[in-house]
């Protein structure tokens, strides 16, 4: 098998997977939810984006399959084609890689979460009571914050975060990159910029702790 070819099916493999997931989950959910909640979810949106990648794939593994041995250049050139469509695309790719592990994929519930309209890039949601809260894992989301005894910036990688929506509240979960210690604070997004604040009630930190430790398998 040449390098074109093992490329080829390792990406067909990969997301031929992922689309069956996602197409499979529209389909049993479109029946039960609103077109305008439909629309709202990230995957349905992007869907559209892997078909066409997965489409790419399938006609160059054909015509890799008809030009054999003679054809290894234009093989080449057909797999940096697709290399090019896959790196402007990545984000949605990941993302939709994302959606496919999501709690909400095949959700139908009434929703009162943020759901796909508070997710960040190369996240999905790993808990869901349907009712109360839910937790969101990230990838590669930091955040450099200000060491309030040192006055000194220091990164932080954001474990999780979690909406409360009995109480209208939103939670981070942050690890110093250097130290390791862990902070958990509320967690107010913006539009321009995301703040912080310190949980003061005892039983609503608890609650958080013991709702993160829950997950941390995942």
């Amino acid at each position: 098998m040449s390098k074109a070819e093992e490329f080829l099916k390792i990406e067909k493999d990969k997301y031929s997977k992922i689309y069956v997931d996602i197409t499979y989950a529209i389909d049993n959910i479109s029946p039960f939810l609103d077109k305008s909640v439909l629309k709202n979810r990230k995957y349905v949106s992007k869907i559209h984006i892997l078909k066409k990648y997965i489409e790419f794939i399938d006609a160059a593994m054909l015509e890799t399959n008809k030009s054999g041995f003679l054809g290894m250049f234009k093989n080449d050139k057909s797999v940096d084609l697709i290399k090019d469509y896959r790196d402007e695309n990545l984000d949605s790719l990941n993302q939709l890689e994302k959606c496919s592990k999501c709690q909400c994929l095949n959700c139908t519930a009434n929703c009162e979460f943020d759901s796909c309209l508070g997710c960040k890039d190369n996240s999905k949601i790993v808990s869901c009571d349907h009712k109360k809260i839910n937790v969101t894992k990230h990838d590669n989301f930091t955040l450099n914050l200000t060491n309030n005894k040192t006055g000194d910036d220091d990164r932080y990688i954001v474990l999780s975060t979690l909406q409360n929506v009995e109480v209208d509240n939103k939670y981070i979960i942050i690890q110093n990159i250097i130290t390791k210690e862990k902070f958990i604070l509320h967690y107010y997004p913006g539009i321009s910029e995301d703040t912080y604040g310190e949980i003061t009630d005892p039983e609503e930190f608890d609650f958080i702790v013991s709702t993160f430790q829950s997950i941390e398998e995942f």
